[in-house]
């Protein structure tokens, strides 16, 4: 496996963003689980447009990317992406979230569309 160096500034940029509580738990619900920002917006407790602006900060650097189905937008996280390798260690060290889209489940709030 060839490891890719990420340089200084980059990497700064990529940990300032996962110094965010929310984005690094956006992060970690999204490496095993594509999911819309209504979801988010619901896990969170928080508006949209802030749950938008999260994702667009990390999608914007290409931590995650978004994929349309129907008329919903759904969120992934890049594991094409250069800072994947970087930051995947991390995002392993933390604890499990899916917990949270079983609660959305429970609720019936989980968006499931084909």
């Amino acid at each position: 496996m060839l490891k890719t160096v990420v340089e200084m500034d980059k990497a700064a940029v990529v940990l300032k963003l996962l110094g965010d509580k929310t984005r690094l738990t956006m992060m970690k619900l999204l490496d095993n689980n594509d999911c819309c920002v209504c979801e988010f917006v619901e896990i969170f407790d928080m508006s949209q447009p802030s749950v938008s602006q999260h994702l667009r900060k990390l999608r914007d650097v290409g931590l995650v990317r978004e994929q349309r189905k129907g008329q919903w937008i759904f969120y992934s996280v890049n594991k094409d992406n250069d800072y994947y390798g970087f930051i995947e260690q991390i995002i392993k060290q933390l604890p499990d979230q899916d917990y949270k889209l079983k609660e959305l489940e429970e609720k019936g709030t989980r968006i499931t569309c084909c």
